[in-house]
């Protein structure tokens, strides 16, 4: 994003000198450096930053088997990563009808699919049943081969 911003920047200084008649390589005046300060927190108050939210991407059943299976992959021994995976997965399919079909609270769905949750193997499979993801094994020498 830095490197973004920084190259915007740049084309707007160059569109300012040349409108100035000015080649680019001359050197900063005070004026311009002013107005480059005031651009640049111009642009930076403007610019909208949002953390990452994946349940907001996931919007069909394939994009739910992919992200899962990712995460499954990248997880090795972290239950944790895929506690918060199906979190994920349930906000998108929304959490209050998770919570009726499993019969479990929604904020405590909130709790035990969160960073911080530690949820029983009993509600992963009814959280896994309630989004309609099938669970099955593979022998590691397969998943290898």
């Amino acid at each position: 994003m830095s490197t973004e911003f920084e190259e915007i920047k740049k084309g707007l200084l160059e569109a300012i000198e040349h409108a100035e008649g000015r080649s680019p390589k001359t050197r900063i005046s005070s004026k311009r450096k002013v107005l480059r300060d005031n651009l640049k927190g111009e642009l930076m108050s403007k610019l909208k930053l949002r953390k990452w939210d994946s349940a907001e991407h996931l919007k069909t059943e394939e994009d739910v088997a992919l992200y899962l299976e990712a995460c499954l992959q990248e997880a090795g021994d972290d239950a944790l990563l895929i506690a918060k995976a199906l979190g994920n997965i349930a906000r998108a399919k929304g959490m209050s009808q998770i919570s009726r079909d499993t019969g479990l609270g929604r904020e405590s769905l909130y709790k035990a699919l969160s960073d911080e949750g530690n949820p029983s193997f009993a509600t992963i499979l009814k959280v896994t049943t309630a989004l309609g993801i099938k669970l099955h094994a593979q022998s590691m020498q397969t998943a290898i081969s």
